[in-house]
C-alpha cells in the first residue's frame, strides 16, 4: 500500500502536458494544448489539454481526466500501477508497508519463474540463427508468409532437435533446476535425468498484459500422426490458460485506439492479422472461450468480433463465445469466413482494405447470426421456429444492461413477427431464473466459507502433540469421535482420549470409521464433479426445471447438514476443490493442479482418487464408460445417505459414552431424549438408504 503523504506527492509533481507530452505531439493553442486524441482515430484535433486546471478532454470520444488518469487509460494500468508510473518518472521514492517473509518468498518464486520463462524465449529465439533452426524453423515460417520482422517482434523461435539442449545451456547459464520443472520447460525422470518438454518444433511464446514472457507452445512440422501437432506449456503460478490471450501485449493499445477486439482461433491467425496492418487481433489458443479471457479484454473495449472459420467447428465455437460475451455486458457480432479459410489464409490472400471491407460488410449481430444458422434448419415447422425463437430470447436474457435488452426485444419482434409483449415476458423469465440459478450458487459458495471459517481447534491434547487438527460442528454437536469406533462392550474409551492419526501413503486418516464414505463422496467430486445427475421424475432428488452437477450435489447436501470432512486430508482436499471451482477453473485443471500440488498431502490424495482409479481392465473400463451417469445418480445419493448414517451412528456413541459417566439426573434425561431423537433419525435414514 503507498502512503497518502507519498500519493499526494506524486499527485502534486504530476504534469499534464509534461505527462501527455510523453505520448502525444501537443501543439500550444492559446491557454491550452491540442493533439489528436490518441484513444480514436482521426484527423482533425479535437484532444484538448488544460495544465491550468490540470486535466485532458477529447470532444470526439468524450475521454477525460487527469495525468494518473491518462497513463491508466493509455496504459491500461490500475490506478496503483500509474502511480508508481508516475513516481519513477518523477523520481518519487515510494516506501510501502513491509512485506511478509511468506509474500517476499512468494514474489521471488514468481521472478525467478518469469526469469527462467523469458530466457528460454531467448533460447529459442536464437536457436532460430543456427543452421538447423534456419534449415527448418525459419524456412517454416516464411513458407507461412511470415516476413522478419514478424518473426523478430513476436519472438518466434526453433527448439532443437536435441532432448537436453535447454535444459543444459539454462543450468550453465545458473539457472535453478527447480524453476525449470515448474515451468514446464523441464522434465525431471526418476533417475534424475533433465528433459526438454520442447524439442524439434517451431515455437511460439506467449507473453502477459505486461509483455513478459509466461508461456510457450511448440508445433511439430512432422507429418507423423501420433506425434502431437501441438505442445503447450502445463499451467504454472505465471501462467493460467484460461486467463490469456496470444497476442495480447501487442494488440492491447490497437484494441483501445479502435474501440474493437477482433477475436480468432490460432497463433498463425493472429500473426497474418498483425502483419497485414490490423493489430488489434488475439486468439484465445485452441481452448474455448473463458468468462476470465473475455474479461481481460474488457479491460480495453467492449466490443468483439468474432472470427472463426467457416466451417461446422468454427460456427460452434462462435456460438459458444457469443453468451459468455453478452453475459459480461459487452457487444458481441460474428463474422464467418468463406468455407475452408481461416484468417491466415484469408489476410494473406486480401489486402488490408479488403480484409477491413469484409469485416465491415459482414460483421452479424447475433440475433442475424442464428437466425441465418437456425432458420434453415427449421424450415417452416412451426415447433423447430418456436424453439429458435425461445433460443434467440433466452441469448438475450443474458444481457445486463436492460436498454439493451429492450432493443433487442424490439428487434426479435420485427425479425419474427411475435408480439413484443409476449417476447419480453419470455426475456424476463429466463432472466429470473438464471438471477435464482446465480443467487442460488453465491449462496452455496456462502456457506461452504461460512462452514471452513467456523471450524474450530481440536482438544489441547492434539494440539500440544502435534497432530491434525479435526473440526467440530457445533455447540450441539459431540466432540470428534474416537479411533476405534466400536469398543468392547463395557469398555467405553474416556471422553478425552486423543485421537491417533494413522497416516496411510501420506494420507491421514484420524476418523476410521468415516474414512471410506468420504473418500468415496470426495473420489465422485474430483473425477465427475462437472456432471450433471440426470435423477428420474420419481426421485426424491428429482427438480423441475434445474439441473445440478455432482460436486455441487454433495456439497449442498453438506452444507444443509452443517457438515465437513472429519479426515484431516480428505477435507484439505474436498476445500481446495471448491476454493478453485469457485474461481472457475475447469475440471480438468482442478484435477491437474490437486495432482501437482505442492502440498504433499494433497497430491496423495489426488493421486489415490484419480490416477489408481483409471487402472481397469478393458472390460471395466468399457463397462464404466457405458454406465457411468446411471451410477453417479444411485450411488452418489447412497453413499451421502451412508455417511449420515455413520455419523448418526457416532453421535449415538458419544452420547452413550456420555450416559455412562454422567451421574447428573437433569443430564441424563436430556441425553436419553437426544439418543432418541437420533435413533429416529438412524432408522429414517436407513429406510432411505433403503430405498435408494
Amino acid at each position: 500500500m503507498i502512503p497518502q503523504e507519498t500519493v499526494n506527492r506524486i499527485l502534486d509533481s504530476a504534469q499534464i502536458v509534461d505527462v501527455v507530452g510523453d505520448f502525444v505531439t501537443l501543439k500550444k493553442r492559446g491557454a491550452n494544448h491540442m493533439a489528436c486524441c490518441p484513444f480514436h482515430n482521426e484527423k482533425t484535433p479535437s484532444f484538448v489539454v488544460s495544465p491550468s486546471k490540470g486535466i485532458y478532454k477529447c470532444f470526439g470520444c468524450g475521454k477525460s481526466g487527469t495525468a494518473v488518469g491518462f497513463i491508466m487509460e493509455h496504459e491500461n494500468l490500475s490506478y496503483t500501477e500509474a502511480l508508481r508510473y508516475l513516481a519513477r518518472k518523477y523520481h518519487i521514492e515510494i516506501v510501502e508497508k513491509e512485506e511478509t517473509a511468506e509474500e517476499i518468498a512468494q514474489r521471488q518464486r514468481n521472478e525467478s519463474l518469469l526469469l527462467v520463462s523469458e530466457y528460454a524465449g531467448k533460447f529459442f529465439q536464437e536457436s532460430l540463427s543456427t543452421p538447423e533452426g534456419q534449415a527448418i524453423g525459419y524456412q517454416y515460417f516464411r513458407s507461412r508468409g511470415l516476413e522478419d520482422e514478424t518473426i523478430r517482434k513476436y519472438g518466434l523461435g526453433w527448439a532443437p532437435v536435441s532432448r537436453r539442449a535447454l535444459s543444459d545451456s539454462a543450468r550453465a547459464a545458473g539457472y535453478k533446476e527447480e524453476f525449470l520443472v515448474e515451468t514446464g520447460l523441464s522434465i525431471k525422470y526418476d533417475d534424475g535425468r533433465l528433459a526438454d518438454r520442447f524439442f524439434d518444433r517451431v515455437i511460439f511464446p506467449i507473453h502477459s498484459v505486461s509483455g513478459r514472457v509466461i508461456a510457450f507452445g511448440g508445433r511439430t512440422l512432422k507429418t507423423d500422426k501420433s506425434v502431437a501437432k501441438y505442445v503447450n506449456s502445463p499451467e504454472t503460478e505465471i501462467y493460467v490458460k484460461s486467463r490469456s490471450l496470444y497476442g495480447i501485449w501487442f494488440a492491447k493499445n490497437e484494441m483501445s485506439r479502435q474501440d474493437k477486439c477482433i477475436l480468432v482461433e490460432g497463433y498463425l491467425d493472429v500473426l497474418s492479422m498483425h502483419q497485414l496492418g490490423m493489430t488489434n487481433v488475439v486468439a484465445s489458443s485452441g481452448t474455448s472461450l473463458t468468462v476470465e479471457q473475455i474479461r481481460l479484454i474488457r479491460k480495453f473495449t467492449n466490443n468483439v468480433t468474432i472470427i472463426y472459420d467457416g466451417d461446422g467447428a468454427g460456427i460452434k465455437a462462435a456460438l459458444r463465445g457469443i453468451g459468455l460475451v453478452l453475459k459480461e455486458g459487452m457487444n458481441v457480432k460474428i463474422v464467418l469466413l468463406p468455407d475452408g479459410q481461416d484468417p491466415d489464409d484469408f489476410a494473406k490472400s486480401h489486402t488490408l482494405d479488403e480484409v477491413r471491407d469484409y469485416i465491415a460488410a459482414n460483421e452479424r449481430d447475433f440475433i442475424g447470426f442464428k437466425t441465418d444458422l437456425l432458420l434453415g434448419e427449421a424450415g417452416n415447422d412451426p415447433i423447430k421456429r418456436a424453439t429458435l425463437i425461445n433460443d434467440v430470447a433466452d441469448t438475450v436474457a443474458l444481457i445486463p444492461d436492460a436498454v439493451v435488452r429492450a432493443v433487442y426485444v424490439k428487434t426479435c419482434s420485427d425479425k419474427f413477427g411475435i408480439d413484443e409483449q409476449i417476447l419480453t415476458e419470455r426475456v424476463s423469465r429466463s432472466r429470473t431464473d438464471m438471477i435464482l440459478a446465480e443467487q442460488k450458487e453465491k449462496e452455496r459458495a456462502r456457506q461452504r466459507e461460512e462452514a471452513r471459517a467456523s471450524a474450530r481447534p481440536l482438544q489441547t491434547a492434539q494440539q500440544e502433540a502435534g497432530q491434525p487438527v479435526s473440526p467440530d460442528y457445533g455447540p450441539d454437536v459431540p466432540p470428534p469421535p474416537y479411533e476405534d469406533y466400536l469398543p468392547s462392550e463395557g469398555d467405553v474409551p474416556p471422553m478425552d482420549m486423543p485421537v491417533v492419526p494413522v497416516a496411510e501413503g501420506g494420507i491421514v486418516i484420524n476418523e476410521q470409521y468415516l474414512a471410506p464414505c468420504e473418500k468415496e463422496l470426495l473420489g465422485f467430486i474430483l473425477e465427475h464433479g462437472c456432471t450433471e445427475l440426470d435423477f428420474d421424475r420419481d426421485s426424491k432428488f428429482y427438480i423441475e426445471g434445474e439441473k445440478v452437477n455432482v460436486a455441487e450435489f454433495i456439497d449442498g447436501i453438506l452444507a444443509d447438514d452443517e457438515a465437513d470432512f472429519a479426515n484431516v486430508s480428505y477435507r484439505k482436499v474436498y476445500q481446495e476443490y471448491f476454493r478453485m471451482y469457485d474461481e472457475g477453473l475447469t475440471q480438468q485443471q482442478i484435477q491437474k493442479r490437486l495432482l501437482d500440488s505442492m502440498d504433499a498431502e494433497v497430491s496423495a490424495v489426488a493421486r489415490d482418487l484419480l490416477i489408481e482409479k483409471h487402472q481397469l481392465t478393458v472390460k471395466n473400463y468399457e463397462q464404466s464408460m457405458t454406465s457411468v451417469s446411471t451410477k453417479l445418480v444411485i450411488y452418489v445419493p447412497k453413499t451421502l445417505l451412508t455417511y449420515q448414517v455413520k455419523k448418526v451412528e457416532l453421535f449415538l456413541k458419544e452420547l452413550t459414552a456420555e450416559l455412562a459417566r454422567t451421574s447428573d439426573t437433569d443430564r441424563q434425561i436430556e441425553i436419553m431424549t437426544r439418543i432418541s431423537e437420533y435413533n429416529k433419525a438412524r432408522t429414517r435414514l436407513n429406510n432411505e438408504l433403503g430405498r435408494v
